[in-house]
Protein backbone atom coordinates (compact mmCIF):
# COMPACT_ATOMS: atom_id res chain seq x y z
CA UNK A 1 0.00 0.00 0.00
CA UNK A 2 1.42 3.35 -1.05
CA UNK A 3 1.08 5.98 1.68
CA UNK A 4 2.61 9.30 2.56
CA UNK A 5 5.47 9.66 5.01
CA UNK A 6 3.42 12.12 7.07
CA UNK A 7 0.64 9.56 7.53
CA UNK A 8 2.98 6.76 8.56
CA UNK A 9 4.87 8.97 11.00
CA UNK A 10 1.69 10.42 12.52
CA UNK A 11 0.08 7.02 13.06
CA UNK A 12 3.25 5.57 14.57
CA UNK A 13 3.62 8.52 16.95
CA UNK A 14 -0.03 8.36 18.03
CA UNK A 15 0.03 4.60 18.47
CA UNK A 16 3.25 4.81 20.50
CA UNK A 17 1.80 7.55 22.70
CA UNK A 18 -1.33 5.46 23.27
CA UNK A 19 0.70 2.40 24.27
CA UNK A 20 3.08 4.40 26.48
CA UNK A 21 0.27 6.29 28.24
CA UNK A 22 1.54 9.62 26.93
CA UNK A 23 -1.65 10.57 25.09
CA UNK A 24 -3.51 13.25 27.07
CA UNK A 25 -6.28 15.36 25.49
CA UNK A 26 -5.84 18.22 27.94
CA UNK A 27 -2.12 18.77 27.38
CA UNK A 28 -0.96 20.65 24.26
CA UNK A 29 2.23 18.55 24.16
CA UNK A 30 0.54 15.17 24.69
CA UNK A 31 -2.69 15.57 22.73
CA UNK A 32 -3.10 14.22 19.20
CA UNK A 33 -1.42 17.16 17.49
CA UNK A 34 1.19 17.53 20.23
CA UNK A 35 2.29 13.94 19.66
CA UNK A 36 2.27 14.32 15.86
CA UNK A 37 4.52 17.36 16.30
CA UNK A 38 7.04 15.56 18.49
CA UNK A 39 5.59 16.77 21.81
CA UNK A 40 5.96 20.44 20.93
CA UNK A 41 3.25 22.92 21.87
CA UNK A 42 4.07 25.65 19.34
CA UNK A 43 0.99 24.64 17.32
CA UNK A 44 -1.26 26.14 20.03
CA UNK A 45 -0.34 29.60 18.71
CA UNK A 46 -2.21 28.87 15.46
CA UNK A 47 -5.60 29.51 17.11
CA UNK A 48 -6.91 31.39 20.11
CA UNK A 49 -8.32 28.35 21.94
CA UNK A 50 -7.52 24.64 22.29
CA UNK A 51 -10.16 22.90 20.23
CA UNK A 52 -11.00 25.82 17.95
CA UNK A 53 -11.09 25.49 14.16
CA UNK A 54 -10.61 29.20 13.48
CA UNK A 55 -7.03 30.14 12.61
CA UNK A 56 -5.81 33.32 14.29
CA UNK A 57 -3.49 35.84 12.61
CA UNK A 58 -0.39 33.66 13.13
CA UNK A 59 -2.22 30.61 11.81
CA UNK A 60 -3.52 32.47 8.77
CA UNK A 61 -0.07 33.79 7.90
CA UNK A 62 1.48 30.32 8.18
CA UNK A 63 -1.36 28.85 6.11
CA UNK A 64 -1.04 31.56 3.44
CA UNK A 65 2.67 30.87 3.07
CA UNK A 66 2.02 27.13 2.81
CA UNK A 67 3.91 26.34 6.03
CA UNK A 68 3.61 22.70 7.01
CA UNK A 69 4.31 21.16 10.39
CA UNK A 70 5.46 17.54 9.97
CA UNK A 71 3.59 17.58 6.68
CA UNK A 72 0.33 19.17 7.88
CA UNK A 73 -1.07 22.64 7.21
CA UNK A 74 -2.21 24.70 10.21
CA UNK A 75 -5.88 24.20 9.29
CA UNK A 76 -5.34 20.43 9.08
CA UNK A 77 -3.70 20.39 12.51
CA UNK A 78 -6.65 22.22 14.06
CA UNK A 79 -9.09 19.78 12.43
CA UNK A 80 -7.05 16.81 13.67
CA UNK A 81 -7.22 18.14 17.22
CA UNK A 82 -10.95 18.91 17.00
CA UNK A 83 -11.58 15.39 15.70
CA UNK A 84 -9.61 13.92 18.61
CA UNK A 85 -11.25 16.03 21.29
CA UNK A 86 -14.81 15.49 20.02
CA UNK A 87 -14.29 11.73 19.81
CA UNK A 88 -12.98 11.79 23.39
CA UNK A 89 -16.23 13.46 24.51
CA UNK A 90 -15.24 17.11 24.93
CA UNK A 91 -17.40 20.14 24.28
CA UNK A 92 -15.28 22.57 22.31
CA UNK A 93 -13.34 24.72 22.67
CA UNK A 94 -11.67 23.35 25.78
CA UNK A 95 -12.77 25.40 28.77
CA UNK A 96 -13.22 24.51 32.42
CA UNK A 97 -16.99 25.20 32.16
CA UNK A 98 -17.51 23.00 29.07
CA UNK A 99 -18.39 19.30 29.12
CA UNK A 100 -15.48 16.87 29.38
CA UNK A 101 -15.13 13.13 30.03
CA UNK A 102 -14.98 12.00 33.66
CA UNK A 103 -11.60 10.36 33.11
CA UNK A 104 -9.85 11.95 30.10
CA UNK A 105 -6.98 9.44 30.13
CA UNK A 106 -9.21 6.34 30.23
CA UNK A 107 -7.99 3.88 27.58
CA UNK A 108 -11.47 3.51 26.03
CA UNK A 109 -11.85 7.28 25.74
CA UNK A 110 -8.39 7.66 24.22
CA UNK A 111 -8.99 4.76 21.83
CA UNK A 112 -12.14 6.44 20.50
CA UNK A 113 -10.14 9.61 19.93
CA UNK A 114 -7.23 7.72 18.38
CA UNK A 115 -9.53 5.81 16.02
CA UNK A 116 -11.27 9.01 14.89
CA UNK A 117 -7.96 10.76 14.26
CA UNK A 118 -6.54 7.84 12.28
CA UNK A 119 -9.68 7.77 10.13
CA UNK A 120 -9.35 11.51 9.52
CA UNK A 121 -5.62 11.25 8.70
CA UNK A 122 -6.38 8.50 6.20
CA UNK A 123 -9.14 10.67 4.70
CA UNK A 124 -6.62 13.51 4.25
CA UNK A 125 -4.34 11.15 2.32
CA UNK A 126 -7.15 9.50 0.33
CA UNK A 127 -6.81 6.12 2.04
CA UNK A 128 -10.21 4.44 1.80
CA UNK A 129 -10.14 2.15 4.81
CA UNK A 130 -8.09 3.11 7.82
CA UNK A 131 -8.11 -0.42 9.19
CA UNK A 132 -6.59 -1.77 5.97
CA UNK A 133 -3.74 0.66 6.47
CA UNK A 134 -3.30 -0.20 10.15
CA UNK A 135 -3.15 -3.92 9.33
CA UNK A 136 -0.25 -3.00 7.01
CA UNK A 137 1.66 -1.56 10.00
CA UNK A 138 1.10 -4.53 12.34
CA UNK A 139 3.95 -7.05 12.07
CA UNK A 140 2.87 -10.38 10.67
CA UNK A 141 3.49 -13.31 12.99
CA UNK A 142 2.76 -16.97 12.69
CA UNK A 143 1.55 -19.14 15.58
CA UNK A 144 5.03 -20.65 15.91
CA UNK A 145 6.58 -17.21 16.43
CA UNK A 146 4.31 -16.36 19.35
CA UNK A 147 5.74 -17.03 22.78
CA UNK A 148 3.85 -17.21 26.04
Amino acid sequence: MNTSIRLEQAIKKLYTAFLNDTLNPECCKQCAVGNILDNMDSWKHLSDAHGALQLNYIGKVNEAFGKRFNGYLPSELLQIEVTFLKACGYQLPLHHKNKRPKNPTDKDTLFRGLSAVISYLCHLDNIDNAMDYIEHLIPKTTPTELTF
